[in-house]
């Protein structure tokens, strides 16, 4: 399989193909999340290759574990729902984000602005849909009134942050040092360890996307210069093994393999091990490492890295968000069926926010560029080098 030709995507082409392309894998995963590949394989008569009905069927009112949850037929999740929230914010502070950032208005979005979930097939406040990892935000924040920088400590360590980074690597298109650094700080306001850790991955290798020329490979080389610890490593382990994949069906079992000495989630996906989600420098999220795999298996085209992604079971919304916003940034284009189908089954427009967001970016590379020669000339004036035009 030969990748697609995606090498001169303009900035707007790859800030729309990184957000439609994370909200259409989203909606794709959510069906199938939690199960295994086999269970999937056995489900559906076979993988996985487009948009899907629930597990359940009809059953999904009533089916545990995931009632109220209508999961399938197009409706993205928690992750598309945070991701578009982050993109709000982006549009009011019209700047680089931190942690207080969060609290002043991200939170604020999630408790009082009702909006349309598509899960529930109701208005609601987000509040309601995001799962307990990212109430935690407004327990800390709103009630708890905790400084921003810290109050991700003493979450649970999941992929909660890294599902809905993809803005903080746009705003900071072909820039992934600066991604990495802001968003860990605006991570940290949710989470702490590799869970925070792989939030300044993904945005980077959102960023290291956006790179005129970027490959599947070079995004890879940029998110292991920045990575540290446990995750640095199950990115290394996986894209290794990864690279020894013409397709995702070969890939499926050695990919799980390769991620599970650093997987504190254990084999039972709905079962989680005593040790699962706790702070730890030896362990990473599943979901970053996988989706970078996919990535690779894929030679960064849409179809099959997402396709990869979903049929991968577990957390597959998160990892074929993440897949999917990737792919989407390199350039690839996302199947205009698909995107249909899940903007009209959410009842989401899905290209207004890349729309706001390529605005905002335009914005603050402005006010970076100001910042930065107003710098250069202070800095001249120190005698420190001469200044460049």
């Amino acid at each position: 399989m030969q990748p697609k030709p995606h090498q001169n995507a303009s900035l707007d082409e790859r800030i729309t193909g990184a957000l439609v392309g994370a909200a259409v894998g989203d909606a794709l995963g959510g069906p199938v999340e939690g199960y295994s590949p086999e269970q999937i394989l056995e489900r559906h008569g076979g993988r996985v290759h487009g948009i899907v009905g629930p597990w359940h069927g009809d059953d999904w009112r009533t089916a545990r574990p995931l009632a109220p949850y209508h999961k399938g037929d197009g409706h993205v999740t928690d992750d598309t729902l945070m991701t578009h929230a982050l993109v709000r914010v982006y549009a009011r502070v019209r700047d680089h984000l931190d942690a207080y950032a969060i609290a002043d208005h991200l939170v604020p979005d999630l408790m009082t602005e009702p909006r349309w979930i598509p899960e529930l097939e109701t208005e609601a406040l987000p509040l309601q849909r995001i799962f307990l990892a990212e109430k935690w935000l407004v327990t800390r924040l709103h009630y708890g009134h905790a400084d921003p920088r810290e109050a991700g400590t003493g979450n649970i360590v999941n992929c909660g942050a890294a599902m809905y980074m993809t803005p903080v690597g746009l705003v900071n298109a072909a820039n992934p040092p600066a991604a990495y650094a802001e968003a860990l700080d605006v991570a940290g306001a949710h989470q702490s360890s590799y869970g925070r850790e792989a939030a300044g991955v993904l945005a980077a290798a959102v960023a290291a996307a956006c790179t005129p020329g970027a490959t599947p490979d070079s995004i890879v080389s940029t998110c292991l210069s920045l990575a540290k610890d446990g995750t640095r490593t199950a990115i290394e382990r996986v894209c290794e093994e990864a690279s020894r994949h013409p397709d995702f069906e070969s890939a499926l079992r050695p990919l799980r393999e390769a991620v599970a000495p650093y997987d504190t989630v254990g084999p039972d996906y709905r079962a989680p091990s005593l040790g699962a989600r706790r702070p730890s420098r030896l362990h990473a999220i599943e979901e970053l490492p996988v989706a970078l795999g996919m990535l690779l298996v894929a030679q960064g085209d849409y179809r099959h890295a997402v396709l990869g992604a979903v049929n991968y079971g577990r957390d597959c919304d998160s990892i074929a968000t993440m897949a999917g916003a990737l792919v989407g940034a390199l350039g690839s284009p996302v199947p205009e069926d698909w995107a249909k189908t899940v903007a009209e089954a959410s009842r989401l427009d899905l290209w207004e926010p890349a729309t706001t967001l390529t605005a905002v970016t335009r914005e603050i590379f402005a006010r970076d560029v100001t910042r930065r020669r107003t710098h250069e000339q202070a800095f001249a004036s120190l005698g420190g080098q001469e200044c460049s035009d």
